[in-house]
């Protein structure tokens, strides 16, 4: 496996990919709101099979096929639209599951109106102007996050 591919996988690992042998497919489960450090943490830790504190090669790749054997269902050594598919809902429902923990005020296990984060104050961080508004132009220049970063 080549240096590009080997980051490329460790690049898709630490975002929250499904890792194909020779490819990352990547598919964008990744926190987007200022957590991304969090999340790489908790991805290396789950990585670093012997606990020493880095990454071997070994170590990526064992990560990568491990996910993939999760990810094919059927056992036939590829992956369909189905199966990714399948692998995603599931990544998903984990992530939800985790959202559903931390906002739960009244411990119930789900989550009503009230318990949801306020995006509007969040994303008014982007009012760079003071006008009370964001506009198209104040969106753009955001350079297309899904929000203001924390």
């Amino acid at each position: 496996m080549t240096t590009r591919i080997k980051a490329l996988a460790l690049a898709a690992a630490l975002g929250g990919a499904v890792i194909v042998p020779t490819l990352a497919v990547a598919h964008g489960d990744g926190p987007k709101d200022g957590r991304r450090a969090a999340h790489m943490e908790m991805r290396f830790q789950a990585m670093d099979a012997n606990k020493d504190g880095k990454l071997s090669a070994e170590e990526i790749e064992a990560f990568g096929a491990a996910r993939f054997a999760k990810a094919d269902a059927n056992g036939d050594g590829k992956l369909s639209v189905e199966e990714m598919d399948n692998a995603r809902a599931e990544q998903r429902k984990e992530r939800f599951g985790r959202m559903i923990a931390k906002l739960d005020k009244d411990g119930d296990g789900q989550l009503s109106a009230a318990e949801m984060p306020k995006r509007g104050e969040r994303m008014m961080k982007l009012d760079t102007d003071g006008d009370g508004a964001i506009s198209l132009d104040e969106m753009k220049a955001a350079k297309g996050h899904h929000g203001p970063k924390n």
